[in-house]
């Protein structure tokens, strides 16, 4: 392929290739030549072009392929279009003779075809330049094509087009020609014909003024024609010809056609379908002839184009007009159009989507809004002519009342349409509905009482539409249907409107999270049983009464367990009450009933089944063994009556016949769910019924194609083309699967829809009409049945259907063919998933027949089927042999058969094998296939053999996998042999193509990232790919993009990512739905990993791109991302509008941080984007004007990326704000200091968030202030992350305040809206955190600027004082839990805050409602703990309910105290902490508490409760309760639990421990203080967070305080009782008692310890002696810990010297040797000298845990002190041993071990000798340091007041410092270090020698008045320093000093010297210069350990 890659075809390498590989290097060849033309010299293309227009023209004569040819046309034009044009003409008339040649050969067609390509491309390309040649090659083109194949016609179409497009207006003169010739085609039998057809006359119509003008009823009649037959593409095509040709017909000056006109236009075509204007007798007259569907689609989708070109604008203005036109459509001036329920059904489906189509995806949310006014206003005039039709009259003349029913269409399409249009709008419509002088509820209701009973059903679903948009209009609604029920009940019209209309909005409470009052399914239940009860009293309305009660029943069920499980026994008894307890009571009514009775009794017993059955589908739940045995004893006699109704059917006729399809139906629906062993008694009967049912069907149905896609796998649906495939023209397109009289579902086949969801992508649900939704529950419990019965009868079933099946003919054949296959397929399911065994022999044979008879059907969806159920049945069976004989009956089919109905099944059944059975099993089996499918893939004669062949050949690629591989080489080849040459007409071949490909590509995976062997794979498969990008077919194309999708996953190098993002953006916003999908699909998985790059190539393509590639989207102006956001906003389908949230994540991850303004903008550009639309021009403008003024609007439109975003975009927008917030904090801290981010940005022109923080501001207030309540949350989340992320943000321009002081005007007005009274719960909720967040953030000081704030949440207070009675009726209960638990919990933050800030003002805020607070937070926590209580318990919990919570509503409040508890727990604990547990308070603020706090007596005030709690009790309950929630909480905490709860929970216990009472509690419960030791402890070794352990070693160190406390409290009084002549006799107290004994799981002291070591081990596994080996502490190497492993350490240390206090002397010996252990092995693991001379933080706590042991009471106590020094005497031989190379710790410690112990300890004389050792060796030391901190803690031992202690360490050291300091007279000090050790070194000999011997040392020091100058500043410091010293002690010591002077006078002149020169440097300087000791000290030890 490499050498394809030259400027000229490389000929020599060319002629040694085969003929195929001669296509595909020609084909590379082109490729690259396209990608290099243009981007080479025009010096070089001309020194090559002849030589080049040769080998193109070689090319072009040699029968290239269908995508050579169109290559060798664009190299061609681009060739001559950038070099010289001198030889184009011959190339023209080259390519005119191969037209003229009369050669009609097909070797010779390829050839023909290129020549008329290559003249379209020149044309293109080169246009005017050409001259007039064009007039002759059209001439000769066009004669050319009165002879063409549907090839030919094909290619002339598109070539003529492609003329069009470049002659422009030049081509006038054959402007006709071509209109005749395209007219001819758009109703040719080829419909890619058709199409090409239609794309000419789209190009011709923008110059050929006659189209839009003279011509255009013709052009109009011509494409009504053209939709006759059609398929999809030919609708799509032709539809947008249509909406082009009309619109600008509408927008031209010349014979102006308005815009009714043009309505009118499409309206003939609606109505009266390709007979046009002129037939006008006959048929229509009679209106006996029905419109063909095809024409009905087709009009439908050129009313949406043509719309859709005139824009949203327009169609703002003219709404009026098109609502009235295409009413009109459906009303009864148009009897023809829905003279019967399936025409109606059609015409309706089409209307709705006209209105969908454009109302939902042109107009904006203000547009709309001003839609649904008008829509109403349709309603309120329909209404008139309703109540006009009914007024006069009694009941009986009222229902025949035809004008009534007349107006039934119109109605429900405005009703639906409404309904959907309201859904759409969601909270943003609440101004429409709330104004009372549009009245759109009052319309809607109106209506309910209409005759009809679909638009009583269409009323009921645009009710449930308006609840789920706005649920606070949901309650009111239920209430006024009830109200008008009961009102009404006498009234059938009210019965059967207004219980739907409560049925359909019982279905929307689902998805209304708020939910309804509980209350209401009480009133309902109440209502259903009262309708229920009377339907017998008044037999005119039984009927309805009776379907109604159970409806409502029915509906009840879809509210969930909560509410059905409180009136499961009424219905139980209901349902039993149903149906006759035995079949004689059966045989009885029989006997006594009429056809009325039986009639109501049959709908009573449906509406029974019915309700069961949605029980079952919503209340799992509550499904038990005891509630299913209940509801088993009807069910014989149900089934009994199943078996009865053919003899009833016959006796009553036709009354019955509907009520008895609909009670079997609910039958059939019940059985399929219960479990099958409940009925196993009745198998037999019902499965006679099923196989009648299934076998016999009606006359009148006949097999529709849409029900039968369930049993074709997913991906073989792809073969029955693309009306089953989804598109957005899905919802009409569907009809014209439908056959005969049979149209698509509808809300009248079944009522109890109202309730139900809908399905997927359905805006309203369409049930089908009764006789084929039994056929589909008959076939589903066939499949269950037939598994559980015994073989025998499965053998008599079998045959039975398969007789059924020969005897029957033609359609109605294919009908139970389809039924039963059906049936069959549901049962090989049913066994597979249960593991399940088909049978005997006999039974497989049988069943292989049924199969086989069906695999050779017309039908190719039978086909479909049998080929899955084969490969099912294949499976089930599970037998080599059997499924190697059903693989042998294909191939030896394939190899005989020539008809392509056996070809085409076959192929698929052996891919369907391999799909279920993965191989078969033998390579053999797979060369066999692959073998025949190659053949039959290329058979051309055959188009649908291909297909089918290629479809069967991926799944065995797909399946096969690695056995795969030595196919994959010939596979490849084959396939992009076909791809080369199959015609592109032949769409569907190539879409199998495509398939095979992908499979291929999957198959190779990873591997095509190889360099050698796979290389040529490699590019087998790009070059596939190139092929199918250029395909015409939107199907392929998306096939292409999924192509190298996968090959960029496997081999991303070798994808060129520039130009498959080209493509994408190309298809970006293409009008087919699957192709939009790929493209989605494919950049997702692209911005993963190459964001981007992606982005760059986009806006780079956009910007090089002449033509603006995607007219829909400008990503020149907003980029790849402000493309799909704007697609977002456009997009109708779920599954994409995922997608396209996902690209945007993705991308917004990776690029948010370096493009953060770009982000933001978007952002801020979609929030801000106005909803108001400019104001439509006066009513007086004429009609030039207005088109100016529209045209205007338009170009703005195109102008700005986001007009008019809808509410769910900008939710996602804000989603988007608060997902840059969190990406920017993951990227820079600079990001959140301003002073950083200015001074980096000037620095770096970096951008940072800080920067940007007004923009965020008013991105979060417009959200939080919109009418969308999603949005409100959205923004009020922003504005919660702002406030948490920028609260601690300074000011840099006005120091002490913070950057969000500025927005607190904003903050507060976006908060404000939030608690007004009409505001959901759940937004209130949300702002209440935002409140808490910023009081409690300290952004605000100024108390008088913070009550703004502050007084929303006391309002909020005074809101959830008032007790239930006040609460809101709209919402269910919970969301009054919600609300209530937030505004406590903001209540908690705040608290918290105050208490733990220094400040008081905020304190202040919150203690004029501390009083009520606390009640109500020990209310909320009785709740939560009620609520946490196991399930076993819960007959414990208070029938009533709770403080804040329903007994009803338990399930729904568990979450809202799940994210509440924390908080009010910790707030809580500091309350009853900062009240010292006192109980004075009972009544202070209660006086505006209206409601019962709590149900039980904790919290209750003291007037009713003084006499039976005292204070101590009400303490223990309160202290036990805040414990007990913490303690349950801790001791499992799950895995997800968050950080901040377990936080709190520590807190909380923290503050109840620091008040003595709690203390007093804990520690005189030693089982209580263990348990609560054990949960931190498994907490600790749970959680990692160091703050968490350094919380919980918190709490420890408290509970060992309160055990301290404890016996101290023991011990004094023990004392006082036993008075002190008893001592000795007293008993010991503390743990060990008199044994030392510490029981595990018993003891204190252990499980402290157990906690310690954990946290000690954990940073320093070392001192485990099991991990080092070593019962030691091992000497390794010290290391230094991290900041919070040193935190750790030091708490547990802390702990660790405080445990000996709460033993006993006996249990404190068997602790002591631990504690040292653990105390020295510290030291020892973490002794590291750090630069500064600063001890490591563990190291000070390690001396300072030694020196609290040391200094025990215990080492001192009588019965312990022997114990004691031995074991200390151990500990100091272990540290000196240890530390022996870290002297400066050693001599610490061992200081620490002299003063601390007593004088037993270390007066050894062995220790005493060691340890004298030390400080000599410490005082020879050259380091300065360490004589420092010698001397200095010498001094310390020197003045040790036991002589016995101090005298040896004098006597042995006094002498050497003396001598140290006599050698300094020589040698003086050098630095200040020095100084510093000679300065301590006078103290210590100053505190134990003589002033005599100590005073000529000193004078030593001083120097004369010469020296003095010149001497160092060191020896001038010592000197300044000894001559103080000498001036302080001289007074001292009088005497001593007079005779010592008087002895030396060397001694006394110096010093006199000194002196004077002292006095003289004094008057020399205004101040004395002082050399304070103290100050000049550098290195000292920062604590005091001694």
């Amino acid at each position: 392929m490499e050498l394809a890659h030259s400027l000229l075809l490389n000929e020599e390498t060319y002629n040694q290739l085969g003929e195929f590989q001669k296509a595909e290097f020609g084909f590379e060849w082109l490729r690259f030549l396209e990608k290099l033309l243009p981007t080479i010299s025009r010096a070089d293309i001309k020194e090559n072009q002849s030589k080049l227009v040769e080998q193109l023209v070689s090319l072009l004569t040699s029968s290239p392929g269908p995508p050579a040819r169109q290559l060798i046309a664009k190299n061609l034009a681009i060739l001559y279009s950038s070099g010289d044009i001198f030889s184009v003409h011959q190339t023209i008339d080259k390519c005119n003779d191969l037209i003229r040649s009369k050669d009609d050969s097909p070797s010779y067609l390829p050839t023909k075809l290129a020549a008329v390509v290559c003249l379209g491309y020149l044309y293109k390309k080169l246009g005017r330049i050409l001259g007039n040649s064009f007039v002759d090659t059209i001439g000769n083109i066009l004669k050319a094509m009165k002879n063409a194949e549907s090839q030919g016609r094909y290619e002339i179409m598109l070539s003529l087009q492609n003329m069009l497009k470049g002659l422009g207006a030049a081509a006038l003169p054959c402007q006709r020609d071509i209109y005749k010739a395209a007219r001819s085609c758009l109703t040719d039998r080829s419909m890619a014909v058709r199409c090409a057809a239609a794309k000419c006359l789209l190009e011709l119509q923008k110059e050929a003024t006659f189209m839009w003008t003279t011509d255009l009823d013709s052009v109009v009649t011509l494409c009504f024609k053209s939709f006759e037959g059609s398929n999809y593409d030919v609708r799509m095509a032709v539809s947008k010809l249509l909406g082009y040709v009309l619109a600008t017909s509408a927008r031209q000056n010349v014979r102006k056609t308005s815009f009714e006109e043009a309505l009118e236009l499409l309206g003939t075509g609606f109505l009266r379908g390709s007979s046009g204007f002129l037939r006008t007798s006959g048929d229509i007259l009679k209106g006996t002839s029905s419109v063909n569907r095809d024409v009905r689609v087709g009009v439908t989708q050129a009313y949406v184009a043509f719309i859709t070109i005139l824009g949203g604008q327009w169609l703002e203005r003219n709404f009026s007009a098109l609502l009235s036109h295409v009413l009109e459509l459906v009303s009864q001036s148009h009897p023809k159009a829905i003279q019967t329920q399936m025409d109606a059904l059609c015409c309706r489906r089409c209307i709705a989507f006209i209105l969908r189509a454009t109302v939902g995806g042109l107009l904006g949310e203000k547009a709309q809004i001003a839609t649904a006014k008008e829509i109403c206003q349709a309603i309120w005039k329909l209404k008139k002519v309703v109540d006009a039709a009914m007024s006069d009259g009694n009941v009986e003349t009222r229902l025949g009342t035809t004008d009534a029913i007349a107006s039934q269409n119109m109605l429900i399409c405005t009703l639906e349409e409404l309904g959907n249009l309201i859904h759409g709008l969601g909270t943003t419509a609440a101004p429409v509905l709330q104004d009372p002088s549009i009245g759109v509820l009052e319309a809607v209701i109106s209506i309910i009482l209409h005759p009809s009973i679909s638009v009583q059903l269409a009323t009921a679903w645009c009710l449930r539409c308006i609840a789920v948009a706005l649920p606070c209009f949901l309650s009111p609604l239920l209430d006024r249907c009830i109200e008008r029920l009961t009102a009404l009940k006498s009234s059938p019209e009210a019965v059967t409107g207004y219980s739907f209309a409560i049925a359909a909005l019982l279905g929307a409470v689902r998805q209304c999270p708020l939910g309804i009052p509980h209350s209401k399914g009480k009133v309902i239940m109440m209502i259903a049983e009262d309708l229920l009860r009377s339907a017998s009293q008044t037999s005119r309305i039984s009927v309805q009464r009776m379907q109604s009660g159970w409806l409502l029943i029915a509906a009840l069920m879809t509210l969930g367990p909560a509410v059905v499980q409180h009136h499961l026994p009424r219905m139980l008894l209901l349902w039993k009450c149903a149906f006759p307890m035995s079949s004689k009571d059966l045989e009885t009514e029989k006997s006594r009933g009429d056809s009325f009775t039986w009639q109501v009794t049959l709908e009573s017993r449906a509406g029974a089944l019915c309700a069961i059955k949605s029980f079952i589908l919503n209340c799992g739940g509550l499904l038990t063994d005891e509630v299913i045995q209940r509801l088993l004893p009807p069910l014989p006699c149900a089934v009994d009556l199943l078996t009865q109704l053919p003899s009833l059917n016959k006796t009553y006729g036709n009354p019955l016949k509907s009520a008895s399809v609909t009670y079997r139906k609910r039958l059939y629906e019940l059985l399929t769910l219960l479990p099958p062993k409940t009925y196993e008694g009745s198998f037999s009967a019902v499965l006679k019924e099923l196989v009648l049912d299934l076998t016999q069907p009606d006359n009148q149905v006949v097999a529709s194609a849409a029900y039968l896609p369930p049993l074709c796998h997913q991906s073989d649906l792809a073969l029955l083309g693309p009306l089953l495939q989804e598109t957005e023209h899905r919802f009409i397109e569907e009809q014209l699967l439908l056959v005969n009289s049979i149209a698509g579902g509808s809300l009248e086949y079944d009522p109890h829809s109202v309730y139900e969801k809908a399905g997927e992508g359905d805006s309203v649900p369409k049930p089908l009409p009764p006789m084929l939704s039994i056929i589909n529950a008959a076939t589903r419990l066939f499949g269950v049945i037939f598994s559980h019965v015994t073989e025998p009868q499965r053998l008599q079933v079998l045959e039975q259907l398969l007789t059924s099946v020969k005897h029957t003919k033609g359609s109605r054949q294919q009908i139970v063919q389809q039924n039963v296959i059906s049936a069959f397929s549901n049962v090989l399911k049913h066994l597979a998933s249960c593991k399940g065994n088909l049978g005997s022999e006999e039974i497989r044979t049988c069943a292989l027949t049924l199969v086989m008879s069906t695999l050779e059907s017309s039908n190719p969806l039978l086909r479909c089927s049998a080929a899955e159920s084969l490969a099912r049945l294949a499976q089930v069976v599970a037998d080599n042999t059997f499924t190697a004989g059903l693989a042998q009956i294909s191939f030896d089919k394939l190899k005989s058969a020539r008809d392509v109905i056996s070809r085409t099944g076959h192929s698929l059944a052996l891919g369907s094998l391999y799909r279920y059975l993965g191989g078969i099993g033998s390579t053999q089996h797979l060369n066999a296939c692959v073998g025949i499918l190659y053949t039959l893939s290329q058979d051309n004669t055959s188009p649908e053999v291909q297909t089918w062949a290629l479809h069967s050949l991926s799944l065995i690629i797909d399946s096969a996998g690695p056995l795969y591989h030595v196919h994959v080489e010939p596979t490849l080849s084959l396939v992009l042999m076909l791809l080369l040459t199959v015609p592109p007409a032949y769409a569907e071949v190539h879409q199998s193509l495509g398939r095979c490909l992908n499979a291929l590509i999957a198959t190779l995976g990873p591997e095509l990232q190889g360099i050698t062997t796979v290389s040529a794979l490699r590019a087998s498969c790009l070059l596939g790919c190139a092929v199918m990008q250029d395909n015409p077919d939107c199907l392929v194309q998306a096939q292409a993009i999924s192509c190298l999708q996968q090959l960029h996953m496997f081999a991303p190098r070798h994808v060129n990512l520039s130009s498959l993002v080209r493509c994408l953006c190309v298809n970006l916003s293409s009008s087919y739905l699957l192709l939009r999908r790929a493209v989605l699909a494919c950049l997702h998985q692209l911005v993963q990993r190459e964001a981007a790059e992606v982005s760059e190539h986009a806006l780079a393509l956009a910007k090089d791109s002449r033509e603006d590639f995607t007219p829909d989207i400008n990503i020149r102006e907003v980029g790849l991302e402000g493309a799909l956001m704007s697609l977002l906003d456009k997009e109708m389908d779920t599954k994409l509008c995922q997608d396209i949230k996902e690209t945007l994540r993705h991308m917004l991850i990776s690029m948010a941080v370096e493009k953060l303004s770009f982000w933001l903008k978007l952002c801020k550009d979609v929030l801000a984007a106005s909803a108001d639309f400019t104001t439509v021009a006066s009513v007086d403008t004429t009609q030039e004007e207005e088109d100016e003024f529209s045209l205007a609007l338009e170009k703005d439109e195109k102008l700005h990326p986001f007009l008019h975003p809808r509410w769910s975009t900008r939710v996602f927008a804000a989603e988007c704000v608060c997902k840059i917030i969190s990406q920017c904090e993951c990227a820079n801290s600079a990001h959140f200091d301003m002073a950083v981010a200015q001074e980096m940005k000037q620095r770096d022109s970096n951008d940072f968030l800080v920067l940007h923080l007004a923009d965020l501001i008013r991105m979060a207030f417009m959200a939080a202030t919109d009418h969308s309540d999603q949005l409100r949350l959205s923004g009020l989340q922003i504005l919660l992350v702002l406030v948490r992320k920028f609260a601690a943000v300074p000011e840099p321009e006005f120091p002490g305040h913070v950057i969000l002081e500025q927005y607190q005007a904003n903050v507060g007005a976006a908060l404000r809206p939030a608690f007004t009274s009409e505001t959901p719960p759940d937004v209130t909720a949300k702002a209440c955190q935002v409140c808490s967040a910023w009081i409690a953030s300290g952004i605000v000081s100024d108390l008088h600027d913070l009550q703004r704030v502050h007084q929303l949440l006391v309002t909020s207070l005074t809101k959830i004082q008032a007790g239930k009675e006040a609460q809101n009726q709209l919402y269910n209960e919970g969301t009054s839990t919600m609300e209530t638990l937030a505004v406590l919990k903001a209540w908690a933050e705040v608290y918290i805050v105050a208490e733990t800030s220094p400040e008081d003002e905020l304190l202040e805020l919150v203690q004029a409602d501390l009083g009520n607070l606390s009640k109500l937070w020990l209310a909320a926590l009785q709740d939560f703990a009620l609520l946490t209580l196991p399930s076993e318990y819960s007959s414990q919990l208070p029938v009533e309910g709770g403080a804040f919570y329903t007994a009803e509503t338990i399930e729904n409040s568990r979450p809202h105290y799940q994210n509440s508890w924390a908080l009010i727990l910790h707030a809580t604990a500091l309350w009853l902490t900062s009240t010292g547990f006192l109980v004075g308070d009972s009544d202070e603020g209660l006086t505006n508490l209206s409601r019962p706090v709590t149900p039980t007596s904790m919290c209750q005030d003291s007037t009713s409760r003084a006499a039976v709690k005292s204070p101590e009790d009400v303490n223990s309950d309160r202290f036990h309760l805040v414990l007990g929630i913490s303690v349950e909480f801790l001791c499992s905490p799950r895995s997800d639990a968050a950080m901040e709860n377990i936080t709190s929970c520590l807190h909380a216990l923290q503050a109840l421990l620091d008040v003595p009472w709690p203390r007093s509690k804990i520690g005189g419960n030693q089982e209580l203080s263990v348990e609560l030791l054990n949960v931190l402890h498994r907490l600790v070794l749970t959680r990692e967070s160091p703050d968490i352990q350094l919380a919980a070693l918190e709490v420890v160190r408290q509970i060992l305080f309160a055990a301290q406390e404890h016996i101290k409290e023991k011990r004094r009084s023990a004392e006082v009782d036993d008075g002190a002549e008893e001592k000795e006799t007293l008993p010991e107290f503390g743990e060990g008692k008199d044994t030392g004994g510490l029981i595990p799981g018993k003891s204190l002291v252990f499980a402290t310890l157990e906690m310690c070591v954990c946290i000690l081990v954990r940073q320093l596994p070392q001192l485990n002696p099991e991990i080092t080996g070593n019962p030691g502490i091992t000497a390794g190497k010290p290391q230094l810990l991290s900041e919070n492993g040193s935190r750790l350490v030091a708490a547990a240390l802390g702990i660790i010297s405080d445990v000996p206090a709460v033993c006993s002397p006996e249990g404190s010996i068997a602790v002591l040797p631990t504690i040292l252990y653990l105390i020295i092995g510290v030291l020892r693991e973490t002794a590291v000298k750090i630069p500064t001379g600063q001890l490591p933080l563990t190291v000070a706590a390690s001396l300072q845990a030694l020196k609290g042991v040391l200094s025990s009471p215990m080492a001192r106590a009588e019965k312990s002190r022997t114990a004691w020094n031995k074991l200390l005497r151990s500990a100091l031989v272990t540290c000196s041993t240890l530390l022996r190379q870290l002297l400066p710790f050693l001599l610490t410690a061992t200081a620490i071990f002299i003063l601390s112990t007593s004088p037993e300890v270390t007066t050894m004389e062995c220790l005493q000798k060691c340890c004298i050792e030390k400080f000599k060796s410490a005082m020879e030391s050259k380091d300065s340091i360490i004589q420092l901190q010698c001397y200095q803690l010498l001094l310390t031992i020197f003045q040790h007041p036991n002589h016995a202690v101090s005298y040896p360490y004098i006597h042995s050291l006094a002498p050497s410092i003396v001598n140290k300091l006599q050698e300094t007279e020589k040698a003086k000090p050098e630095n200040a270090a020095e100084l510093q050790v000679i300065q301590e070194g006078i103290k210590v000999v100053a505190a134990v020698i003589l002033v005599a011997s100590f005073i000529p040392i000193l004078i030593s020091f001083l120097l004369d008045e010469n020296t003095l100058g010149s001497a160092a500043s060191s020896a001038r410091s010592l000197h300044e320093f000894a001559l103080q010293y000498l001036m302080q002690i001289g007074p001292q010591y009088s005497s001593v000093f007079k005779k010592l002077m008087a002895s030396s006078p060397p001694m006394k002149a110096r010093l006199e010297s000194a002196v004077k020169g002292n006095q003289e440097s004094i008057k020399d300087k205004a101040t004395p210069r002082h050399s304070n000791p103290a100050k000049s000290s550098s290195i000292q030890l920062k604590t005091n350990f001694l």
